[in-house]
């Protein structure tokens, strides 16, 4: 089934404050942010702060950031453990918004905490549902979207099978791995290893300054000034990863790689870029 909403993966160091310095050469202050701005008076956003251990910062970070793009009164729902995502009043509040924004901070302490809540069945069911839902999440945010959820690893130059370590994420966005922070911290490795070990699944990295807005569960396009990189292990010809020794280095052949910027499509359903990738600009005539 189609998802009707719309939903938005940020690679953690989306532009949040008013600054008028230009720091990329492409770059637009709140470009990302403002794929959540309201269509209409009185449309309510919902920060959940679960994934930080300091949801105060994490409010203050975001607030005038939601206000900016034209949220005069933005939610926080510190939603901290099991009892408070069974809390009446929050239930109510995230039946009531149209946008549910996941901060960063820790994907683990966000999906064990929220998971199999009534708080995520409720936004599992209108992003399946509402066309004019919206969720969101930047950072450990983003990475908790997904059914497989990598938790730590990727810390040594090779891939090692101890290195990686998964667990099940919200489930919200199906057959796809996320991992944040993608470039300056040189995720490609982790990403790379947990696509190996599930070549059902398709890899998104994020890179910092980048997002993918997802429309439909699947059509998706890109925006930021950073890159997303898709890899995709379904043509993986040969690897040792099922028979590796502890410690054992792993190789892989075959991993398909894609490097999306601004505005570049792509279907996670059919695992390709649209032709053309880039739709052509309004008065623009293209060979």
């Amino acid at each position: 089934m189609k998802a009707k909403g719309k939903l938005l993966i940020i690679g953690g160091a989306e532009h949040k404050i008013n600054d008028d310095r230009k720091p990329a050469r492409y770059f637009e202050p709140f470009e990302i942010l403002k794929e959540l701005t309201p269509r209409c008076k009185n449309q309510i956003i919902e920060v959940i702060t679960t994934g930080s251990m300091v949801p105060e910062v994490m409010r203050s970070l975001y607030h005038e950031a939601f206000v900016h793009i034209g949220y005069p009164d933005p939610g926080f729902l510190p939603i901290q453990d099991k009892m408070q995502a069974r809390d009446p009043e929050f239930i109510e509040r995230v039946k009531a918004a149209h946008v549910i924004f996941f901060t960063g901070g820790d994907q683990f302490r966000l999906s064990t905490i929220l998971g199999g809540s009534k708080v995520i069945d409720i936004i599992k069911r209108r992003y399946e549902e509402d066309e004019n839902f919206v969720v969101a999440g930047t950072s450990a945010g983003a990475m908790a979207m997904s059914s497989v959820m990598i938790t730590d690893g990727g810390k040594q130059e090779v891939l090692i099978d101890a290195d990686l370590k998964t667990s099940s994420g919200l489930s919200i966005l199906h057959d796809c791995i996320v991992d944040t922070h993608f470039i300056k911290r040189g995720r490609f490795g982790r990403l790379a290893h947990a696509i190996t070990i599930n070549p059902d699944q398709l890899g998104i990295g994020l890179g910092e300054d980048a997002a993918l807005v997802i429309r439909e569960g699947s059509e998706a396009e890109c925006r930021g000034s950073g890159t997303v990189v898709i890899i995709d292990g379904r043509y993986i010809r040969q690897t040792n990863v099922s028979r590796a020794l502890p410690n054992e280095p792993i190789f892989v052949e075959n991993l398909k790689v894609h490097l999306l910027v601004r505005g570049c499509r792509f279907s996670i359903r059919t695992r390709r870029l649209y032709k053309p990738a880039i739709a052509p600009r309004k008065g623009k005539h293209h060979e």
